[in-house]
């Protein structure tokens, strides 16, 4: 197939690039700067500029999208000009070529209302109760992208949770960063059991569904390694990988989400250089737990996890050049680590 993926300089498009590359497909990317995919071509534009969107759609087989605006801050506005009226441009595009296929790479947060997850399958996306502008307009996105289907254009989501790896900027270098500089607490006891997701496997899990589309379009999967961890583990995994020392002091969760909220609110009357150093969203993540039943997504899309989430943290510790730190990953550890009472 001739394969366009969107959003190809991130890190997890990157990795889609190659997978799809690497089976022998020809793929194209399209996003604002080179994707640095070896065996790709690369197309340069913006979701925002609907004669750069039909331009890269032209001659598509189908497209795996992943391009989003994807922040802590910014504008309601700033969201729903990429979010969802990118997504618009780009199905009106694919109709226009006779796009066959269309995977929607999503986010599990646009069913997540701020209670806890334990054990769902696949909510339907609601952007009345997702938590902020992100996870709204990804819920719209998403209902945009599922209405479109029909038998000329086959539309599957996929959401992969938490994704992280090496070269990660949006996850892992946030919390190394954070607790490099003493401004990531845990938030309650840290014992909320979260679900993340190894950048090799996500990338794999949105190949299956691009390889399946034909027999599972119109439907949400939820992708994730199935290894839920209590959060205090999660973020000691990726601090010691890159060589800081992890996260100790505490916050009151309540606390927390009170802060974010007010934080919000303080940030929209004036945004700072950088992104809000919490905000409700945030808080509910870090102190609730979220994992998924993985049972309908590893059936219907033929596909299960190939890198351990210890084999993962790993990985990122040779990267960061941690290799002494490899042995702490070993199958099973908890780092040393107890939740506190």
């Amino acid at each position: 197939m001739r394969v366009l993926v969107t959003g190809a300089s991130g890190m997890l498009g990157r990795a889609v690039a190659a997978q799809i590359a690497h089976a022998r497909h020809d793929v194209r990317t399209f996003q604002r700067r080179p994707s640095g995919v070896s065996g790709v071509t690369d197309l340069l534009g913006s979701m925002t500029v609907p004669p750069d969107v039909a331009r890269a759609v032209a001659g598509s087989d189908a497209i795996v999208h992943l391009a989003a605006r994807v922040s802590l801050a910014g504008t309601a506005a700033e969201f729903e000009e990429v979010n969802v009226e990118g997504m618009r441009t780009l199905l009106a595009a694919a109709a226009h070529e006779g796009v066959g296929r269309l995977v929607v790479v999503s986010s599990p947060s646009v069913a997540h209302a701020g209670t806890s997850i334990v054990g769902d399958d696949a909510r339907p996306a609601d952007p009345a109760g997702a938590r902020g502008h992100y996870a709204r307009t990804k819920a719209e996105a998403e209902l945009l992208a599922l209405s479109a289907d029909s038998p000329s254009l086959r539309v599957v989501v996929v959401r992969p949770h938490l994704v992280w790896g090496p070269g990660d900027t949006q996850l892992v270098a946030r919390v190394v960063e954070r607790a490099r500089t003493g401004r990531l607490p845990l938030l309650g006891h840290g014992a909320a059991l979260i679900d993340s997701t190894y950048v090799d496997n996500a990338a794999t899990a949105i190949k299956a569904a691009l390889e399946r589309v034909d027999t599972v379009h119109g439907r949400s999967f939820v992708v994730t390694n199935g290894e839920p961890r209590p959060v205090v583990e999660l973020l000691a995994g990726m601090c010691i990988a890159a060589g800081v020392k992890p996260p100790a002091w505490r916050v009151p969760a309540g606390a927390a989400r009170a802060a974010g909220s007010a934080i919000e609110a303080l940030w929209r009357l004036a945004p700072g250089a950088d992104e809000p150093p919490m905000t409700r969203f945030l808080a509910e993540q870090l102190s609730t737990a979220h994992w998924f039943d993985q049972r309908r997504t590893r059936a219907e899309l033929g596909w299960s996890p190939t890198v351990t989430l210890d084999e993962g943290f790993r990985r990122l510790a040779v990267w960061y050049g941690k290799e002494d730190s490899s042995p702490l990953f070993a199958r099973g550890s908890t780092l040393g680590l107890e939740p506190s009472g």
